[in-house]
Parts: structure tokens; C-alpha cells; sequence
């Protein structure tokens, strides 16, 4: 069953569980920008939320104008 979570950076978090792997993906509340990725469940939630987040912050930051590249966060 998927999960969804919100934390105070306007980024919303969903784990779904396919197989062996754990689809998770992440969602900026104020762009609409997604991305995903696919991982071991036993690595843990946390660091799948920060391999996530990472993901999102790099598209992010390549999707940016040229002045506000670097002050995303």
C-alpha cells in the first residue's frame, strides 16, 4: 500500500512496495517537479528518503533559471 508523507520543505514522499524493491518517489508541493527511484527496502526508509531527496534537489536545480540556481532549499 502506498505511503505518502509531507515534510516542512513542501516535499511530499511515496514508498510503494513492488516485489523484492521499494518504489519511492518524491514530489516538490510548489513545482510539481517528480522523481523516482527504486531500492532495497532494508536500506531503511531514511536513506531512501535522502537518495529521493537528493534526486529532486539535482532536478531541481538543473530545472532552475539561471539567476536562482543554488538557492533552492
Amino acid at each position: 500500500m502506498p505511503r505518502a508523507r509531507n515534510n516542512e520543505h513542501g516535499v511530499i514522499f511515496e514508498f510503494i512496495s513492488i516485489g523484492a524493491y521499494v518504489k519511492v518517489s518524491a514530489i516538490d508541493t510548489r513545482t510539481g517537479t517528480e522523481v523516482s527511484i527504486v531500492g532495497d527496502p532494508r536500506r531503511g526508509e531514511v536513506a531512501l528518503r535522502r537518495v529521493a531527496m537528493r534526486k529532486l534537489e539535482r532536478a531541481l536545480e538543473k530545472n532552475a533559471p539561471a539567476g536562482q540556481r543554488g538557492r533552492l532549499v
